[in-house]
């Protein structure tokens, strides 16, 4: 049985509607601390028959309330001053943008059996060169060949993860001081990188493929430029992918403007045959960066950088100076895995994993607040910011996390946002019942009534 509201039914003695008269009492009540956070209200029946309105009349001044953020709906539990509804004693992670466990203990097991009869102390006790054992750079060379790129062994750099490989590539083709174009919403560890660099971030417009040529074009035109650091396929955070079209129209104003890109293909299993990465179409200014703990494991810390041969030397010296070398042990478990087939069978898993998470999100939430179509493991809810950052505020009360909206943002105080969801790290059953309160969450919000304007 639910408790009682400490709450004395009132209307205020303004003018207005009764609508409005009851959103301006329970809000000066809430100021003036009649009505603390984590009270219960009165039900929405018991509110209407107690002042002598109608129902709709209560449900549109609660839903006044939680747009204003201070009130907040709890599904099958009722309406709570806003902010102070405890925490649940666990939590739903949809924030960290990992792939669905497709891994078993047996084969981790075998796999580090086989590498212990492999490993022998003299080996393990000696350095590598810092760029890879030429066996490992090879394989590396022959997996990103699968992601449609061709590249000499040579010009492969296996790095601490992709990451890693972001970092050395910014290092190489980006100095200090200089301008970066990107997209207006980005991987906010590319963000990161930039500002720790001393470089200047510049997003640029995106719609449903990803960059806009239109505003790439703009920027190179006025701008003196290090680099174009962009991910056409699944972009992060908005899951946009680029046509073969758009694709040759970024490379062509790259190759105008003697431009150097910087392609983050980290979800490049997501991409079809058709889709040509851009290090295939200016191969000759293009710093590729992929790596295995997206379309394999996140434990399996391999990046990779290939890049033209005259950013080699450069990007060795960078290489060098933030790691001694990439960890033999990751680069033995990549060996063993790219060379029996392990790693592409668990990336075939992985997409079919991850097209019944889109189909239970689908079936979830879009009827509410349509998702961009993708068809990898993170999803974006485009929004206003600051409804984003309502939402991903009630939904951190209730035990659901999400990316905290202004991360992904170039420019933190753009007003266009929206909310990734990552679906990969939860159980099947959570990712149900996260997706199931977040749909509550935005229906309530979003409630349209005479006069009233939508959350989102």
């Amino acid at each position: 049985m639910h408790l009682a509201s400490p709450w004395k039914p009132r209307l205020s003695a303004t003018d207005g509607g009764p609508a409005e008269r009851l959103v301006t009492a329970l809000a000066e009540d809430i100021a003036d601390g009649v009505l603390t956070r984590g009270d219960r209200l009165p039900p929405h029946r018991e509110l209407a028959y107690q002042l002598g309105i109608g129902l709709g009349t209560v449900t549109k001044a609660y839903a006044t309330l939680e747009r204003r953020g201070l009130v907040q709906s709890v599904r099958g539990r009722g309406m709570f001053v806003a902010g102070l509804t405890p925490r649940p004693a666990t939590v739903i992670d949809l924030s960290v943008n990992t792939p669905p466990q497709t891994l078993d203990d047996r084969l981790m097991a075998a796999t580090l059996s086989a590498m212990a009869r492999r490993l022998d102390a003299g080996t393990f006790g000696a350095f590598t060169p810092a760029a890879g054992r030429p066996e490992h750079r090879a394989l590396a060379a022959k997996w990103l060949a699968g992601q449609r790129v061709e590249i000499s062994p040579e010009c492969v750099l296996l790095c601490n993860g992709a990451q890693h490989a972001l970092a050395v590539a910014f290092a190489t083709a980006c100095p200090p001081g200089s301008t970066i174009l990107t997209e207006a919403t980005t991987y906010p560890g590319a963000i990161m990188l930039a500002r720790q660099s001393g470089c200047r971030l510049v997003g640029l417009a995106l719609d449903g493929e990803g960059l806009r040529p239109d505003a790439l074009e703009r920027a190179l035109a006025s701008t003196t430029v290090a680099a174009l650091y962009v991910t056409p396929t699944l972009h992060n955070p908005t899951g946009a992918t680029m046509s073969i079209a758009r694709r040759r129209d970024i490379a062509r104003l790259c190759r105008h403007y003697d431009v150097t890109i910087i392609e983050d293909d980290v979800y490049s299993i997501f991409a079809t045959p058709s889709l040509s990465p851009l290090a295939s179409l200016a191969p000759e200014r293009t710093l590729y960066v992929s790596g295995l703990s997206k379309s394999v494991s996140p434990g399996l810390r391999v990046g990779m950088l290939a890049l033209p041969q005259r950013f080699l030397e450069p990007a060795l010296s960078r290489l060098q100076a933030t790691c001694t070398m990439a960890s033999p042990l990751a680069a033995m478990i990549m060996e063993q895995w790219l060379t029996d087939g392990t790693a592409q069978s668990v990336a075939a898993s992985i997409r079919l994993e991850t097209a019944k998470r889109h189909a239970l999100m689908n079936s979830l939430l879009t009827p509410d607040l349509p998702a961009r179509a993708v068809n990898g493991f993170h999803v974006w809810l485009p929004m206003p910011t600051e409804a984003a950052e309502r939402l991903a505020s009630s939904a951190a009360a209730l035990g659901v996390i999400v990316t905290p909206p202004r991360l992904p943002l170039v420019d933190p105080s753009a007003t266009d946002g929206g909310i990734r969801l990552c679906l990969g790290s939860p159980s099947v059953d959570k990712l149900k019942e996260a997706l199931s309160l977040l749909a509550s969450l935005v229906n309530a919000s979003g409630q349209r009534h005479p006069g009233d304007q939508p959350l989102f």
